[in-house]
């Protein structure tokens, strides 16, 4: 989403290369880059995680409070997203460069997560009408370099899965009145939450009548148009977003096949952070130290 300047002569090779479907990292047009996932890198929240997609790289934690639920949802708990725009990640993103883009990109992630297909809410329940856990999802993007709100749903989902939730006790108090007694972490008496279902945010640029996916920060440059499509593991589209000025609604083909790719490489991308995820909570984490 950063702005790159690039000469007629970059851009016409990169269309070039879009045409052949050979882009000039040698991926096809339909292939992420290289992903990278790390888990429980802060150790004051109860869960996160970082995602490295080529040059894009964000970092996401939840922290998990008791507040009331909403009163139009009273058996529901709560998401609220934070998104911070580091000004190491771009320059454009220096003073208050970056506030626009965290509030679109936050507001973007609480639509794909508003269905019980992508997150069940009431899973967040704690008392009926009175108590909930509300889950606070803070995303700071460390660089931008294409992609970034497909880097920051696998961030996301990825901290949900590290999400340990405190066990909680409701007991009677003397009054008459209910009182609520969280379980001491050191007990291990904590509760993973129900991840499965959380979306991925799959972008895809439309350069000429070809669709990419996971575009640099170049190609995206040399893009007219882009759609964003939330896709659940079940193949459910939870959220879509055209951002920018363009649009794919002009030729309804090419919108009814973005669809139908973003849906296809969603349920890929859904099925290898899964594999990923599952791989971190099983092996031992390895050892970050270098002096013993």
């Amino acid at each position: 989403m950063a702005d790159i300047l690039l000469s007629e002569a970059e851009k016409t090779f990169i269309l070039h290369g879009v045409r052949d479907n050979v882009r000039n990292d040698g991926r096809s047009c339909s292939e992420f880059r290289p992903i990278e996932l790390e888990l429980g890198l802060v150790e004051n929240a109860n869960g996160s995680a970082r995602v490295r997609l080529a040059n894009t790289d964000v970092l996401v934690a939840v922290k998990c409070e008791i507040d009331n639920p909403p009163s139009n949802f009273p058996d529901e708990g709560k998401l609220d997203f934070f998104v911070d725009c580091s000004a190491n990640a771009t320059p454009q993103f220096e003073g208050k460069g970056g506030e626009q883009l965290a509030v679109e990109l936050a507001a973007l992630m609480s639509r794909a997560y508003q269905t019980r297909e992508s997150f069940n809410l009431s899973t967040l329940s704690i008392i009926k009408g009175m108590k909930c856990w509300k889950l606070c999802i803070d995303v700071l993007i460390l660089e931008c370099g294409g992609s970034l709100i497909d880097a920051i749903s696998m961030g996301t989902k990825a901290a949900l899965a590290d999400t340990k939730i405190p066990k909680v006790s409701v007991i009677g108090s003397d009054e008459g009145t209910l009182e609520l007694e969280l379980a001491d972490e050191a007990d291990g008496r904590e509760e993973p939450l129900d991840w499965h279902h959380a979306p991925c945010l799959v972008t895809l640029n439309k350069l000429e009548d070809s669709l990419l996916v996971d575009a640099s920060a170049e190609e995206e440059a040399c893009c007219a148009a882009a759609l964003i499509v939330g896709v659940s593991p079940n193949k459910k589209i939870t959220t879509t977003s055209i951002p920018g000025h363009g649009s794919f609604l002009a030729d309804s083909k090419i919108f009814a096949r973005a669809l139908n790719l973003a849906v296809d490489v969603g349920v890929k991308l859904n099925t290898a952070l899964e594999a990923a995820i599952k791989k971190h909570q099983t092996l031992k984490p390895p050892p970050r130290g270098f002096l013993d």
